[in-house]
């Protein structure tokens, strides 16, 4: 089995090197053993609606109670082997570690141009989560026909004219989720090969089955910081503790039976012909990150500052769960939801 691949140089952190570095590699490291083991086939990880989608989720959530930024990494290699498969694309080889860098913020993307040689992609992309680790990604650029998949070699040698993939200094300098390793990429002439057609990236059922997976994580991350709650609840008595865990065990339950019953239906209905897949996609992330919020703010003020300051583990979860739960769009998000619930999918847009 792969021990793990090493980081390409550049790795830039905030803090001149230290902990964010320490971060990277402990994060990459974990991502290519878990991904080695998925491929030996001594981890299960089941393709989305094909009968075990809860399996899948449980194996993501425990990836996630380790390390939230192994399992930001994992979560990315999972849904690029699901996504390739839906889309007929080349399936992932023995030895890849893959990502999926499809975040489309405001400003410059990629752009897609097709030459005599095949495809080529140029631009920035930024949030390249596993950008020093990730031998492949599938990134969305923008072509002449609109946007398109791409699937892409991230460790493309580098010609006389500077030509490939190259992380960008200074795009990175996060502390909660910096093992991530999430810069901004430069693309230079960099060869791609189309994977579907136009749009098929969002449009494919699929896409809402990984958001889920997504959430599978950010439950994972809230079940880590609330370990240091349960620990100080069995140690000794205490009302109030006590009361804060039982509010958090609430809501992780709850959290636990929605994901269960999200897998079960997209297993019911894995190609959404009942056009339910984007509403249940919102639904559970929505519900999961609240209840992250809840768990933060209950372990929070159950357990106060001395384990933030003592207890490494625990500050780290903390801190990537406040980040990583950051990708539900709160009242954006919630927005969407309401508009499908009151009006359906064309009349809420």
């Amino acid at each position: 089995m792969h021990d793990a691949i090493p980081l390409r140089t550049g790795v830039e952190t905030s803090d001149g090197g230290g902990s964010a570095a320490l971060a990277v590699r402990r994060a990459a490291d974990r991502f290519t053993r878990f991904v080695d083991a998925v491929t030996a086939g001594t981890v299960e990880a089941p393709l989305p609606g094909g009968g075990r989608t809860s399996a899948r989720f449980d194996v993501l959530s425990a990836v996630a109670e380790d390390d939230l930024c192994a399992a930001r990494l994992a979560e990315g290699h999972l849904d690029a082997v699901a996504i390739l498969a839906e889309l007929d694309g080349d399936p992932v080889a023995p030895g890849q570690y893959w990502g999926v860098w499809a975040a489309e913020p405001p400003g410059s993307g990629l752009t897609a141009t097709r030459g005599p040689d095949g495809w080529v992609l140029n631009g920035l992309k930024q949030y390249c989560s596993g950008a020093h680790s990730c031998t492949h990604a599938l990134v969305t650029a923008t072509a002449e026909d609109g946007r398109r998949l791409f699937a892409v070699r991230t460790g493309i040698p580098e010609d006389e004219a500077g030509t490939g993939c190259a992380p960008v200094p200074g795009t990175w300098r996060a502390i909660g989720m910096a093992g991530s390793d999430s810069p901004g990429i430069r693309f230079t002439d960099v060869p791609a090969t189309p994977v579907g057609g136009v749009e098929a990236y969002l449009r494919r059922p699929g896409f809402h089955h990984g958001g889920v997976g997504v959430a599978a994580c950010w439950f994972g991350g809230a079940q880590a910081v609330a370990r240091v709650l349960f620990t100080r609840a069995e140690q000794r008595a205490d009302p109030f503790t006590d009361a804060h865990a039982g509010a958090v065990d609430l809501r992780l339950y709850t959290a636990g039976t929605v994901l269960r019953r999200a897998a079960e239906e997209i297993d019911l209905d894995p190609l959404d012909k009942a056009g339910t897949a984007g509403l249940r996609a919102l639904r559970v992330r929505a519900l999961v990150a609240e209840v992250c919020s809840e768990v933060l703010d209950h372990v929070g003020r159950a357990t106060g500052a001395g384990p933030l300051c003592h207890d490494e583990r625990h500050a780290r979860a903390v801190t990537d769960l406040g980040v990583y739960v950051r990708q539900h769009h709160a009242e954006r998000d919630l927005a969407a939801l309401g508009g499908l619930v009151a009006r359906g999918p064309e009349e809420s847009r």
